[in-house]
């Protein structure tokens, strides 16, 4: 990705940090939780590699009994101090931060055939763990011109979940977690969501099924 010096170098300090801008947009309006910021980015995992780097934090290490959480926390908060800004995550609440608008507010992120998010980059597989209300103005990549679920003939998200959980119109999550408890769910348990892998996008993305089956772990333990 492309951009101003400003958003180039903010990129290569969210790398470091096994971080990477999953978008951002300007703020017309001001937020409450940021009052003075004029731009806002979302963070995520930077892949390829991120689960073998993030085994390697104190967080991890330490056992911390949330450590994706606690993780994006440090993190984001030293890297928001580091750019100057507000850091917000998305499991701070109730209330919580409208992180599903802010995510559509990029123009990366859409809403898929299933309602979930998709991400130009990591598809049905996109992960939010935090944003920082930046207190400048600065200039933002190019972002694509239409969600890439327009030019998927397939629609295998619609048609994958082996017990029809993910719909057009709602998530039944009594479904999802009654297939889950049942032999049959462990492909989903041990590798992520079969719908979200079935995205094309999805699949192009590096993630190591290993995260996914830790996040599936704590969604369903």
């Amino acid at each position: 990705m492309t951009g101003d010096p400003g958003y180039a170098a903010f990129e290569a300090q969210a790398n470091a940090r096994n971080l990477t801008i999953l978008g951002g947009f300007h703020i017309d309006q001001p937020i409450d939780a940021a009052p003075d910021a004029r731009t806002m980015l979302l963070f995520g995992p930077h892949e390829p590699g991120f689960w073998e780097r993030f085994r390697q934090t104190p967080e991890w290490r330490d056992q911390n009994p949330d450590p994706f959480d606690a993780w994006s926390r440090r993190e984001i908060s030293e890297l928001s101090h580091t750019l100057g800004g507000t850091p917000l995550f998305p499991f701070d609440g109730p209330p919580y931060h409208p992180f599903f608008d802010w995510a559509l507010n990029t123009g990366r992120v859409w809403a898929s055939p299933v309602l979930l998010l998709v991400h130009d980059v990591a598809g049905l597989l996109v992960s939010f763990r935090g944003a920082i209300g930046l207190t400048r103005h600065i200039d933002l990549p190019p972002v694509p011109t239409h969600s890439p679920c327009e030019t998927c003939a397939d629609r295998p998200c619609l048609t994958t979940c082996p017990v029809n959980a993910l719909t057009p119109d709602e998530y039944v999550l009594t479904r999802c977690h009654a297939h889950l408890d049942r032999p049959e769910g462990a492909a989903c348990m041990n590798a992520g969501c079969l719908a979200r892998r079935a995205c094309p996008v999805s699949q192009r993305y590096p993630r190591n099924p290993a995260q996914s089956a830790h996040h599936m772990s704590r969604f369903h333990p």
